[in-house]
């Protein structure tokens, strides 16, 4: 049957580029490289670093193009479809893509006992359902993965094409409990020795790691989190940990039992923590592990100062985005009075209200402007979700009255990349016409919203690693069986 084919559409062509010239158009399909399909956009520059290439670009019949050869570039038509093939010699031939995954996302191995995706209530686009787990993604956008579902091709490719860094879920290095926790599925699992987690990250050894450790509460910390720290901090090519803890909803019909932290359980995970940060950074001049924020909340522990979190590498993973947030501080110069009063409700999850109540104390000096922070409850995942990021549009109904103030802030993390649609796809247009109000994203700083809420700015939205999620938002409709 043939080397399998890819065929990826192609998005735009650069003027004056190799491929236009030899008449590739937006909508045009890369078959072929040099003879061979193409997975993705990574083996699709990798096969173009050889210098020389052929590149065979399909189009569908309903256009049929009689081309004249230019320079040294060739077109020629088949009967099935107009097939153009040109040749380049060491230049981009100037083609941008639809996707970054030509073969489709690859799916998770494994049925953890805390996976969100299995929490997930129903009724949501398709792209939330999809448990993806592909180490591409992780190179490109920063998305973890847990190895488990490799192949030996593919670890060759990533060593091979050094592929690094790429993001793991490690949660414990003692095998028998991974095991446990995470419950891969043999049958999905396509080489055993993918599922050994030390041994991947010591065959992984050339490529830097960023690691994350998923915290449950008497499963997989006290011992057993030092016993996880000593291994990672033993590893060259481990560049850090983000410790988070699980994240849970109501909605675990038929699921492990599994609870949130108690105040002194993360407070004991942070004296774990603080004893190795204070180690590796007299070993390795870094602090390599950084709890979650949450931990700090759950804990009623203070936040570390800026430099702790050394330039903020996990802001994506809720490692540092409260003080981040805090760094902007407020504008210099603040209006003593509003030209009309203005009642602002400023809505957020129950786990940030109290650190955001006291941020925006500054603004309540203004005369004539009134701001109320709302912890809403979260009536899409339950009250164990508490994290601003999963409000929708439907918790929000629940928690704000038609015309009970005269602007509406919510969370920038709320909202569907590029967009103004909520998880549950409500637009914030559609919330303020049913509100009576304005309804606006917030900023990513302290300083950023304090503008927004004066209506002197505008949200620069969410700033957090939405990539991967993007691919799969794109993908969804193939990728739901």
């Amino acid at each position: 049957m043939g080397a399998p084919v890819y065929p990826a559409q192609i998005k735009s062509v650069e003027s004056g580029s190799p491929a236009e010239r030899a008449g590739v158009r937006p909508g045009d399909l890369l078959m072929r490289v040099n003879g061979q399909g193409v997975t993705d956009i990574l083996m699709y520059r990798h096969l173009l670093e050889a210098g020389h290439v052929t590149l065979e670009v399909s189009r569908p019949r309903q256009v049929v193009l009689h081309a004249v050869p230019q320079d040294h570039h060739t077109v020629r038509a088949d009967d099935a479809d107009v097939t153009l093939t040109f040749d380049v010699d060491w230049e981009d031939p100037g083609l941008e893509f639809e996707e970054v995954l030509f073969d489709g996302i690859k799916k998770c191995a494994n049925k953890c006992d805390f996976c969100y995706v299995h929490q997930m209530p129903r009724g949501f686009r398709k792209s939330l359902y999809i448990m993806d787990d592909d180490y591409r993604l992780s190179f490109l956008y920063g998305s973890f993965v847990t190895l488990t579902n490799l192949t030996e091709q593919d670890v060759n490719r990533i060593l091979n094409e050094n592929l690094s860094p790429l993001y793991v879920s490690v949660h414990t290095a003692n095998q028998d409990l991974r095991a446990d926790m995470m419950k891969w599925w043999k049958l999905k699992v396509k080489d055993e020795k993918a599922t050994q987690i030390r041994d991947m990250i010591e065959r992984l050894e050339s490529i830097d790691l960023y690691t994350q450790v998923v915290l449950l509460p008497g499963r997989n910390d006290g011992e057993h989190f030092d016993e996880t720290l000593e291994y990672l901090a033993s590893r060259p090519n481990v560049i850090s940990v983000a410790c988070v803890p699980v994240g849970l909803t109501d909605h675990r019909t038929n699921l492990a039992e599994v609870r949130t932290f108690t105040r002194d359980e993360a407070r004991d995970v942070l004296r774990r923590a603080e004893r190795w940060r204070a180690q590796m950074l007299e070993e390795r001049g870094t602090r390599f592990i950084f709890p979650s924020d949450e931990f700090y909340l759950l804990a009623g522990e203070p936040l570390p100062d800026e430099d702790a979190y050394e330039g903020f590498p996990m802001l994506e993973n809720g490692v540092g985005m409260i003080r981040d947030f805090l760094n902007e501080p407020m504008p210099d110069t603040l209006p003593a009075r509003l030209p009309e009063p203005k009642r602002v409700i400023l809505a957020t999850g129950a786990l940030f209200a109290e650190s955001l109540d006291a941020a925006v104390e500054p603004l309540r000096a203004i005369d004539g402007l009134s701001i109320e922070v709302r912890a809403v409850e979260n009536k899409t995942f339950g009250k164990a979700t508490t994290v601003a990021g999963l409000l929708t549009g439907r918790c929000l109904r629940h928690a704000i009255k038609p015309g009970e103030a005269d602007l509406l802030i919510v969370p920038p993390t709320t909202l569907r990349y590029g967009t103004e649609l909520m998880l549950d796809n409500v637009s914030l247009t559609e919330l303020g016409e049913q509100f009576r109000m304005p309804v606006r994203p917030g900023g990513s700083t302290l300083g950023e919203l304090a503008r927004v809420l004066l209506q002197e700015g505008q949200s620069s939205g969410p700033q957090f690693g939405m990539s991967a999620h993007a691919v799969k938002e794109r993908q969804g409709h193939d990728l739901s069986n």
